[in-house]
């Protein structure tokens, strides 16, 4: 055998090796910890920096290559990483277990005191001038700009108690010329702005959810790092709109009909 030929050989049997090292590979697994599923786990490739989460019953999957690094973590527990072996890609993946966080708190001290532990009483024991001291605290409006005409955030909604309305079944007094009033519209927009960004946040985790991995993945075909850009591309049809007002199968059927073309999008 040539000197010439051998060398061949050797060279292709590298790029070869090479080759096979950066291919992908989807695996899958299940994250536990001690007491159960773990649900919305964040799972990373820290080698290409793609990510995923678990589903509602602790299952996840993720493309992988010999040798990556996966980190999984999650709020009540502590991260961990594990190396992609040659074991974990003949087997499609692996479960993993991870150990809970245990917060510590700091030292308090206990101090005596004279209460009773009702609220008829104790308020008597009190003394005037601490009464005078707490209501001072809770009225002041000493940091209200009341020359702004409009306010974006309202101020006075931090120092004011919160209003409870304690008789139940009461309905407001109506008579000759009443009306309601809300008198801090700038509060209101801003709690309405915060639970629609809460519901934009939370949608993408709701409808893999309820529609299930097997819909997007397996007959969809939407690659899993692509989950989120594939929501987004379909959006400007009102899929979030659609799926608020309970109208699920219009959605599938948009999600269905973009598909096509989002695939061929993305591989050109």
């Amino acid at each position: 055998m040539s000197k010439k030929l051998l060398l061949f050989i050797f060279l292709f049997s590298i790029i070869n090796h090479l080759f096979s090292q950066e291919k992908k590979q989807l695996i899958r697994g299940k994250v536990q910890d001690s007491i159960g599923i773990v649900k919305n786990a964040n799972i990373i490739n820290l080698k290409t920096k793609q990510g995923t989460f678990s589903s509602e019953e602790g299952f996840y999957r993720i493309f992988v290559s010999k040798g990556d690094t996966l980190s999984f973590s999650s709020v009540q527990h502590l991260p961990k990483k594990i190396v992609v072996t040659e074991k974990i890609l003949e087997q499609n993946g692996t479960d993993i277990l991870l150990k809970s966080n245990i917060y510590e708190l700091d030292e308090f001290d206990l101090k005596r005191h004279n209460l009773m532990g009702r609220l008829g009483v104790d308020t008597k024991d009190v003394p005037r001038d601490v009464q005078d001291s707490l209501l001072r605290n809770v009225m002041d409006f000493s940091n209200v700009n009341f020359a702004e005409k409009d306010f974006t955030i309202d101020e006075i909604e931090k120092v004011r108690p919160p209003i409870v309305n304690t008789m139940a079944g009461s309905i407001p007094m109506a008579g000759a010329g009443a009306s309601a009033n809300i008198p801090f519209k700038g509060s209101e927009k801003l709690w309405a702005l915060r639970k629609e960004l809460a519901q934009k946040k939370a949608f993408p985790y709701k409808i893999l959810s309820e529609l299930g991995e097997k819909f997007f993945f397996d007959e969809l075909k939407i690659p899993v790092d692509r989950y989120f850009h594939f929501l987004e591309y379909c959006n400007p049809l009102g899929i979030e709109n659609l799926h608020k007002e309970g109208r699920q199968l219009e959605v599938i059927k948009i999600l269905r009909a973009e598909s096509e073309p989002y695939l061929k999008l993305i591989k050109e």
